[in-house]
C-alpha cells in the first residue's frame, strides 16, 4: 500500500515520520495532485488537508481521534486517502446502508483509482441482505405467498440467484428492499443452517465474509458492527483481531446504535414466528406421539395475551409505570410456563431433525429472555445486580409488545471493546459537538480525554444562507401550533417557489402538515409537487423531489440526515419544532433521573445536547454546495424565549439571522439586472 511517488513502507505505519505525513498529504490534496483529475469537482481545501494530516497522525500513532467535519470539508476522502496508504487493516463503518453502497461502489474505487493504491475492497453486510439458497429452494416449494406480488417477486429473486456474484438483495432494483418476500428468502442467526447446509460452499454470506477475511479495507454500517459485537454473527468478530485501523462515519449515530445493540429485546412477534416454525417443523418431521398444533396454540395465545394486556395501540412505559394491579405481570408469568413446557417437547423431539434442533435453540433464548423478567411477587418485577445499569420497559404496537432491558450507559461496554490490542479509532461526523464542546458524545461513548478536533465549513454561510425564526407563533405545546407553522411558511414557500424540505419532529405533523399544504396549493392555485414520507420509498420520493426542481417534500426523522440535495431543487428547510426527545421516552428518564442524582441538570446535560445534534443534522441539509443559497426557517419561539436559545442558534451554521418575513420575501427575489 505505497504512495504513489513514496518510498514509506505501508505496512509499517510508525516508519513514517509526521512530517512525511504532511508534505505527501499537502502533494496529494494540491490542485496540481492526482485527486483533481480524478474528481471533476475537485478544488483543494485547506479544512479537508488538514483533517487528513490529523487522522495520518492519529494512524501513525494508534491513536483515537474524535473528528468534527462541517459540511462541504469533504471528511470522506479526508479520511479515505490516510486509510488506504497508511491505514493497514483497516474498516469503516457507516451510518446507513446507502452510505455503505456509496462508499464501495463510488469514493474507494475513485480515491483508490487517484492514488494507484493496491488495495483490495470488500462489503459486508448483515445476513438479512443477502439471498440464502436454502431458504430460497424450501419457499418454492412449499412457500405461504401471501399476496400476488410475492409471486413475482420470488420469480424475480430465483432468476437474480443465478447471475448475481454477491447474492446482495440491493442489486436487485426490481423487488423493493421492503418487500415481504425478503424474510423468506434470507437466514436469520436463528435459522442458518451453518456448516451442516447443504449449499454451505455457494452461501453468498460466507462467500462476503471470506472476502471480507482477505480485504485490506472492508466497508461494514453501524448496525453491523454493534450487532456482531452483541450476537458474534456477522463476521466482524472474525475481522476485529487484525484490523489496524477502525473508522466510523457519521459517528454521531453510535450512541443510539450501540444502545440498541447492547440491550435486550424480545416480542410477542418472535413467539409467535417461532411457534408456526415449530407446528412446520414438527408435522414435517415428527408427527407420530406429539400434538403439534395443540403444544402451539397454548404458547401463541399466551403470548396474544401478553399483547393485549395494553389496550391502546401504541404505548412506551418503564416497569415502574406498569400498575401492580395489571394483568401484564400473571400474563407474562403463563407465556413463561407455556414456553418452557414446549422447550420440553422440543428436547424430546430434537434427535428427529436438525431443524428440530434448530427451533429448540430458538425457544430456550428466547425463554431465557424473558426469565430476565422475573417475578418478584405483588406485580412487580426483580431487579436484581444486572439491572442496576440499565432500563426495562414494554413497548406495544397494533399487533405485537416489545420487552426491552437497555443500558443505561454504553460507555462501559464499548470502552471493553476497545482495550487490548492498539489501534487506530477515528469517530468523524458533521455533528458531534455542541458549541465546540465535544464532551456530551465523548461520555456517552466512553472516550473522555481522547483528542477531538473541528474543522469548519468552507462554504460562506453569512453570504449562502438566511436563519429565519418568525415572530407571532405561538408555544409549541399550544393547540392548533402546527397550523400556525404552515400558516406562517405559506407565504415563505411561495417566495422560495416551491424548492422546500418541510422537516417535522412527529409523524402526526407530517401527516397534519401535508393534508394543509395540499389543501392550500390547490385553493391558491399553487403547482408545486407535494411529496410525503410514507406515500413512497425514501430514495423513490428524493429522486421525484430533485427532478421536479419546483416541489415541496414533507418528512420527519428519516430526512433530517443523509439527504443529500445540492443546487436549486432545494433552497428552504423549514423545521417546525426543536427536536426534543419526548418526554415520555422510559430510556431517557431513566438516564435523566441518574443524572439528577449525580447532582447534574439532566435537561442542560442530555436532552439539549441531543436536540442540537439532530438540529444541526436538519439544518444541513439546506447548504450542500459552494454554490448553493436557501433559508432555514426555525419556527419554534423557544430559540429566542429560553435561556438555552442561544446555545442552540450558536451551534447552527454561521447565517446571517432575520425575524422579518420581508427579509426572506427579499432573499428569494432574483437580483435586479444591470
Amino acid at each position: 500500500m505505497q504512495a504513489p511517488g513514496d518510498n514509506v513502507d505501508a505496512a509499517d505505519p510508525l516508519i513514517a515520520p509526521v512530517g512525511k505525513f504532511d508534505a505527501e498529504i499537502d502533494r496529494l490534496f494540491s490542485a496540481s495532485g492526482p485527486l483533481a483529475p480524478a474528481v471533476g469537482s475537485f478544488s483543494p481545501r485547506r479544512s479537508q488537508t488538514e483533517m487528513a494530516k490529523a487522522i495520518a497522525q492519529a494512524i501513525a500513532g494508534q491513536e483515537t481521534l474524535i473528528a468534527e467535519a462541517g459540511t462541504g470539508t469533504g471528511k470522506t476522502f479526508a479520511y479515505l486517502v490516510p486509510a488506504l496508504l497508511w491505514g493497514g487493516k483497516t474498516i469503516v463503518s457507516t451510518g446507513t446502508k446507502n452510505l455503505q453502497d456509496q462508499l464501495f461502489l463510488r469514493d474507494i474505487p475513485t480515491v483508490r483509482a487517484a492514488l494507484r493504491a493496491p488495495v483490495s475492497v470488500a462489503l459486508l453486510k448483515g445476513r438479512s441482505n443477502y439471498v440464502c439458497h436454502y431458504h430460497l429452494e424450501r419457499t418454492m416449494q412449499n412457500g405461504r405467498m401471501t399476496s400476488r406480488d410475492d409471486i413475482g417477486h420470488l420469480r424475480e429473486i430465483s432468476r437474480f440467484i443465478k447471475m448475481t456474484n454477491s447474492g446482495d438483495k440491493a442489486e436487485l432494483a426490481k423487488v423493493p428492499e421492503n418487500a415481504t418476500i425478503w424474510n423468506l428468502v434470507t437466514s436469520t442467526r436463528d435459522t442458518c443452517m451453518g456448516a451442516e447446509c447443504q449449499y454451505y460452499q455457494d452461501c453468498f454470506v460466507m462467500k462476503a465474509r471470506r472476502e471480507a477475511q482477505q480485504a485490506d479495507v472492508v466497508v461494514v454500517n453501524h448496525h453491523l458492527f454493534f450487532a456482531d459485537v452483541a450476537l458474534k454473527d456477522t463476521g466482524v468478530a472474525e475481522l476485529l483481531p487484525s484490523a489496524n485501523t477502525i473508522i466510523f462515519d457519521e459517528a454521531h449515530q453510535l450512541p443510539d446504535t450501540a444502545t440498541l445493540f447492547f440491550g435486550q429485546t424480545v416480542s410477542t412477534s418472535q413467539i409467535l414466528e417461532l411457534c408456526r416454525d415449530v407446528l412446520a417443523e414438527g408435522l414435517a418431521h415428527a408427527r407420530g406421539g406429539v400434538d403439534w398444533a395443540k403444544v402451539v396454540t397454548v404458547v401463541e395465545k399466551a403470548a396474544r395475551d401478553l399483547r393485549l394486556t395494553f389496550p391502546q395501540d401504541v404505548v412506551r412505559m418503564s416497569l415502574a409505570q406498569i400498575t401492580p394491579s395489571s394483568d401484564f405481570f400473571p400474563a407474562l408469568a403463563t407465556l413463561k410456563e407455556q414456553l418452557a413446557a414446549m422447550v420440553e417437547v422440543l428436547e424430546d423431539q430434537a434427535a428427529r431433525a436438525e431443524t428440530i434442533e434448530q427451533v429448540r435453540v430458538r425457544a430456550v433464548e428466547l425463554a431465557a429472555a424473558l426469565d430476565g423478567w422475573t417475578a418478584a411477587g405483588k406485580g412487580k418485577l426483580a431487579e436484581g445486580k444486572e439491572f442496576d445499569d440499565a432500563v426495562l420497559w414494554v413497548e406495544a404496537f397494533s399487533s405485537s409488545l416489545q420487552l426491552h432491558k437497555t443500558p443505561l450507559s454504553i460507555a462501559p461496554i464499548f470502552n471493553n471493546q476497545r482495550e487490548g490490542t492498539p489501534r487506530t479509532w477515528i469517530f468523524t461526523s458533521a455533528t458531534l459537538a455542541v458549541k465546540n464542546d465535544f464532551k456530551h458524545f465523548s461520555d456517552q461513548m466512553g472516550l473522555g480525554g481522547e483528542p477531538a478536533k473541528t474543522w469548519p465549513s468552507p462554504f460562506d454561510y453569512e453570504q449562502q444562507g438566511l436563519l429565519y425564526v418568525p415572530t407571532g407563533l405561538p408555544d409549541p405545546n399550544a393547540m392548533g401550533y402546527t397550523d400556525a407553522v404552515v400558516d406562517c411558511a405559506l407565504p415563505v414557500i411561495e417566495a422560495a417557489g416551491g424548492r422546500t424540505f418541510f422537516l417535522c419532529t412527529t409523524i402526526r405533523a407530517v401527516k397534519h402538515v401535508a393534508e394543509r399544504l395540499r389543501q392550500e396549493f390547490a385553493d391558491r392555485g399553487l403547482e408545486y409537487p407535494l411529496f410525503v414520507q410514507g406515500e413512497r420509498g425514501r430514495t423513490e420520493l428524493l429522486d421525484s423531489f430533485r427532478s421536479a426542481g419546483n416541489a415541496v417534500l414533507v418528512g420527519s426523522q428519516s430526512f433530517w440526515e443523509g439527504v443529500d440535495v445540492r443546487g436549486d431543487a432545494l433552497s428552504l428547510v423549514i423545521i417546525d419544532k426543536l427536536p426534543f426527545a419526548p418526554p415520555d421516552d422510559p430510556v431517557l428518564a431513566a438516564r435523566i433521573d441518574v443524572m439528577e442524582k449525580q447532582g447534574k441538570n439532566g435537561f442542560m446535560h442530555h436532552t439539549l445536547p441531543e436536540a442540537i445534534i439532530n438540529l444541526k443534522q436538519g439544518a444541513g441539509r439546506l447548504i450542500r454546495d459552494e454554490t448553493d443559497r436557501g433559508v432555514l426557517m426555525i419556527c419554534d419561539p423557544r430559540l429566542i424565549s429560553k435561556s438555552y436559545g442561544k446555545r442552540v442558534w450558536q451551534s447552527l451554521p454561521p447565517f446571517k439571522r432575520t425575524r422579518l418575513q420581508a427579509d426572506v420575501i427579499a432573499f428569494f427575489k432574483p437580483p435586479a439586472a444591470d
